[in-house]
């Protein structure tokens, strides 16, 4: 027992004694005044004792109190200095009052009192908004996690070293399957004979051989044009910065070929479930042979990433699949109750000559069905003009309110010349019916359409009417078309491949021959294609503003004051495009709706597609747009900051 604590009790029994002591006292005085005197003498001396005891026991307390308080510190210094994170403590300027010895021993100094925070911990210039966010910083060539209480003036410092490398070697361990395709195998190799085709695909099978030895990565070939690739994260995190060079090898060793060989690569990663992992390495293929191949497609999670894509998609010379594509179309169109078809918001000829084409085919086959438009613009107007002209061809469009009170589960819902669900004229209609049919001519983007039952994507064609017109000559024998369907599908063709002098390959040519054949009129394309003086004179005063950004490259930013149609900027870019020395222009300006659009053309020596999909945009690799929220300075700040991002990482061709 402490010693104060024994005072303490005997400072208590003293009390009680002089209690007694005083009531005998006053029993002896009445019966005898000596007994009374020799008590209160008794009585005197206890209570001095007693003083002296208590004075003792403050004494003795307060000493104890004093080591205690004394013990009690050093142990909690003790235990302070050895915790196994650090402590720091700031003022309110964020200077350091005091840190314990984990901190010195971290950074390797005795002491870092006085120091301003931001100076110790430059990722504390800005310290996050939610206070409990943990911020990672590197130190010494080690992980600390820093937790920053601004409240308390605290800063706690974790060393995870360890937890960082076992995370990042997890994640660079997990496995990635590829696949890689040849393209144009065919193409390529048709009026070879034996020996010259297999001296070429010698050459391009040594190089993959060689590309995969030096990323380390399991080749097995699954088919004469098809390899299998099983790697893992960390392999794949190389291939992406080294951006798949694989794809500009091979094309370059085959360029003495009339068609140079291109591949096409689908990498899929991030998730522990194979059969999962299969599909989405087939999904990333299949992207990548839809954008027109010479590419690769990288699908981590829900990140996906596009490479390449710097020719122009091949021409298939055969016409099996679109054959094969108006069988199947036709069986769909015979098994529904009726059939609806849109194209893109603020159609064009193309999208309008397209579903013109569709209609025509429905038609042949007896059903009913509808074209859904949301209204005329001046890419149309005088087409529409013209269908006017025939009553029962007029009477097939309809509003995309009247259009959803005509669709059921057995409705056929037909896309054309788009694939994003966002892009329709009416993305409802496609929630109320699961019979969904996409003809496209764009490449693929990362958006697209779910759960379509036939889709046919050929980004080698000129335009969405060439695939349309193509169909139609095998969806039924020699099919007759009235002179404005053909006029339509010709218009089509020719405003998107600008009079046949971009895009545009032999089946082109065979497209426009059978619709010539059939009665389309080039003069009255003519006449529709036309521009107005007034718009003329808007467009020369939007390339008025064009500004070279680098040699070959041409900006053009409209008035942020006016608002301009997306045709209108359209048809600036086309123009600006045809000055002498210029390889791709854009031109940004203010739409009706609100929204700022960039129109992005290209002589294909630039992919424009990429750009304008970095933007939320799409197209062609000579041909694309975009929309976007913001003024037009704050959107070709963002262009140009984009283009130096892909000059630093691919070059822009001089």
């Amino acid at each position: 027992m402490p010693k104060f604590l024994v005072n303490r009790w005997h400072g208590m029994h003293i009390v009680w004694a002089l209690v007694l002591i005083f009531l005998l006292t006053i029993a002896l005085t009445w019966y005898q005044w000596v007994l009374g005197l020799l008590g209160l003498l008794l009585g005197g001396a206890v209570g001095v004792y007693g003083v002296m005891a208590e004075r003792a026991f403050r004494r003795d307390l307060n000493d104890y109190v004093l080591t205690l308080t004394y013990r009690i510190k050093g142990a909690g210094n003790d235990v302070i200095g050895q915790l196994p994170f650090g402590v720091i403590l700031f003022n309110e300027d964020k200077e350091i009052e005091w840190n314990n010895a984990y901190v010195s021993s971290a950074l390797g100094r005795p002491s870092v009192v006085g120091e301003p925070l931001s100076q110790l911990f430059p990722v504390l210039q800005q310290p996050p908004k939610d206070k409990e966010t943990p911020i990672e910083t590197s130190i010494g060539g080690r992980v600390y996690e820093l937790v920053f209480r601004p409240k308390e003036r605290l800063l706690y410092v974790h060393d995870r070293t360890e937890m960082w490398t076992l995370k990042k070697r997890y994640e660079e361990e997990k496995l990635a399957l590829g696949i890689v395709m040849m393209d144009n195998l065919e193409e390529v190799a048709q009026g070879m004979d034996e020996q010259q085709r297999a001296l070429m695909l010698s050459k391009v099978t040594g190089e993959i051989n060689e590309w995969a030895l030096k990323y380390g990565l399991l080749l097995r070939r699954l088919s004469s044009d098809r390899y299998l690739v099983i790697a893992n994260h960390g392999a794949l995190k190389q291939l992406e910065q080294s951006r798949f060079e694989l794809l500009d090898e091979v094309r370059e060793i085959t360029m003495d070929q009339k068609l140079p060989m291109t591949l096409s690569i689908g990498f899929a990663s991030g998730t522990d479930n194979v059969i999962e992992l299969g599909h989405l390495v087939q999904s990333s293929l299949d992207i990548a042979l839809g954008r027109g191949g010479d590419q690769a497609v990288v699908k981590v999670g829900q990140r996906q990433s596009f490479y390449g894509g710097k020719s122009s998609a091949v021409e298939k010379r055969t016409r099996v699949r679109a054959r094969v594509i108006a069988h199947a179309l036709r069986d769909l169109i015979k098994e529904s109750d009726n059939i609806v078809i849109m194209g893109h918001k603020t159609p064009d000829m193309d999208a309008l000559g397209a579903a013109v084409g569709v209609l025509k085919a429905t038609q042949l086959q007896g059903k009913d069905a509808y074209i859904v438009l949301e209204g005329s613009n001046p890419s149309i107007q005088r087409m529409l003009e013209m269908f006017k002209e025939d009553e029962k061809l007029a009477k097939r469009f309809v509003s995309p309110d009247h259009a959803l009170g005509l669709v059921g589960k057995r409705t056929l819902a037909v896309v054309v010349d788009t694939h994003r669900a966002t892009m329709v004229a009416e993305p409802r209609l496609l929630q109320q019916t699961d019979r969904i049919v996409i003809i496209d001519h764009h490449r693929r983007s990362e958006e697209f359409i779910d759960d379509a039952v036939l889709i046919y994507m050929e980004p080698y064609a000129s335009s969405t009417c060439e695939l349309v017109t193509e169909l139609l000559q095998y969806i039924q024998e020699r099919i007759a078309l009235d002179v404005r369907e053909a006029t339509a599908l010709l218009a089509g063709i020719t405003v998107d491949t600008k009079n046949f002098s971009l895009r545009t390959g032999s089946r082109t040519f065979e497209a426009a021959s059978f619709l010539r054949r059939n009665g389309a009129d080039p003069a009255l394309i003519q006449r529709m294609l036309k521009e107005d003086l007034e718009e003329y004179i808007r467009k020369a005063e939007i390339i008025r503003h064009a500004e070279i950004y680098r040699e070959g490259v041409a900006i053009a930013v409209a008035d942020s004051g006016k608002q301009i149609p997306q045709l209108l900027i359209a048809q600036a870019a086309d123009t600006l495009l045809n000055m002498t020395g210029i390889k791709a222009s854009f031109v940004v300006g203010l739409r009706p709706d609100g929204l700022v659009g960039i129109s992005a053309r290209s002589t294909g020596q630039i992919n424009v597609q990429v750009i304008m999909e970095r933007l939320g945009g799409g197209g062609h690799l000579t041909n694309a747009a975009a929309q976007m929220q913001g003024t037009v300075t704050e959107v070709a700040k963002k262009l140009k900051k984009i283009l130096k991002e892909i000059e630093g990482e691919e070059g822009i061709p001089e």
